[in-house]
């Protein structure tokens, strides 16, 4: 069965289609998507749905991800989540928890402190609650983790830089550059070891490396050269006047939407803050626009192909946000479904309508353009 023949029977207005430089998802989307399951994973303990943002999440990855290599980084991200897990409760048990409890697992040799160091235990008694509680937490960090890591392998990030706003078009160039050094690097130490290799030279050891990285570091000099003679010759950096009213308000405005920013993602993040949160950080990201839109006045860059915003790109972004709003209203109406016990200990629940709201997040996996195959053309429907 072909991929797209999951979605044959839709109406054709509605059916999702192969994905092309014209039709394709703008990063952003993709990213706004997976920041919504992320703020949503930060307003809840729950393991049952954490662990349902996560396989989310996983579907959506499955489903669009492309054969690029920047999209094969979900399983790192998975892979160091877990591992976050893993230090979390390691911490718990050799450190303690303040979280008291009364089952008892078992008990490590206690190392005394001195009276400087007083309210700080290494060893000790460890209960069942704490390592619940530490659980729980870890959990929840890890799936931030991996709902970052689904947006690095959907979103394109050449495509993401691209659109960034033209103020910040410097910052945007010096990080394609970086990027596109390390991978050049990589693949010049890879081609000098296998000449070493075919002319019987050994390719480990200092000396190895070191004849090996002169002419890596030569060859990343060179390129560095071409690319400052080529952004020279297309007129980078030059930059149009604007009057010095402009200028200062560009700044306060830039400086005073991030502090904005800043403060409603804090205030998001926090237990009690979400009410206040949420207004104060659209509002910082209103500020911090029109600063950056009087700032882009400066750069005479014009954009090929820019990224249009379709109606699925509106509804991929919009499912995320759904799924961070519906959690931030479970938060505040029922906050014990969102947070099981663990003093004492009781079975996690799962809350029928939030769990219903995270199942809004698989909508990218049915409007958003399918990733070109080459065998889907030679498969046949089962």
């Amino acid at each position: 069965m072909t991929r797209s023949s999951g979605t044959a029977r839709l109406h054709p207005a509605l059916r999702a289609p192969e994905a092309t430089r014209a039709n394709a998802l703008p990063a952003g989307a993709w990213w706004l998507w997976a920041l919504g399951l992320a703020a949503a994973a930060s307003r809840t303990t729950n393991p049952l749905l954490l662990g349902l943002l996560v396989g989310v999440a996983g579907y959506v990855v499955a489903a669009r991800r492309t054969d690029a290599p920047w999209a094969r980084s979900y399983g790192a991200f998975v892979r160091i989540g877990l591992f976050v897990v893993a230090v979390r409760l390691v911490f718990s048990v050799v450190l303690g928890s303040s979280v008291p409890g009364a089952h008892t697992l078992f008990t490590l040799p206690g190392v005394p402190m001195p009276d400087w160091a007083q309210g700080i235990r290494i060893g000790g008694r460890v209960t069942a609650e704490q390592l619940v509680f530490a659980l729980y937490e870890g959990a929840k960090l890890a799936t931030l983790l991996i709902c970052v890591g689904a947006a690095n392998s959907l979103a394109s990030p050449a495509r993401l830089l691209k659109s960034l706003p033209g103020a910040l078009y410097e910052v945007g160039v010096a990080v394609v550059v970086a990027m596109t050094f390390a991978p050049n690097m990589v693949a010049d130490v890879a081609r000098l070891r296998t000449a070493r290799r075919l002319r019987g030279r050994p390719t480990g050891g200092v000396r190895a490396v070191l004849q090996i990285g002169l002419p890596v570091l030569e060859g990343a000099l060179e390129r560095s050269v071409a690319v400052a003679a080529s952004m020279d010759a297309r007129g980078y950096g030059r930059t149009a006047q604007v009057p010095t009213a402009v200028r200062r308000t560009t700044h306060v405005l830039t400086l005073g939407g991030l502090l904005g920013v800043c403060a409603g993602t804090y205030g998001l993040l926090s237990a009690q803050g979400a009410v206040h949160g949420l207004p104060l950080l659209l509002a910082g990201l209103a500020v911090a626009m029109a600063g950056l839109g009087l700032g882009g006045r400066r750069s005479v860059r014009t954009r090929y192909r820019p990224d249009r915003w379709g109606v699925r790109a509106w509804l991929v972004a919009t499912s995320g946000a759904a799924v961070a709003a519906a959690m931030i209203w479970a938060g505040a109406a029922g906050p014990e479904a969102l947070h099981p016990g663990v003093v004492p200990l009781t079975a996690p629940v799962l809350p029928l309508w939030p769990a219903a709201a995270v199942l809004v997040g698989l909508m990218p996996a049915v409007v958003a353009p399918l990733p070109a195959s080459p065998s889907d053309s030679k498969e046949h429907v089962a």
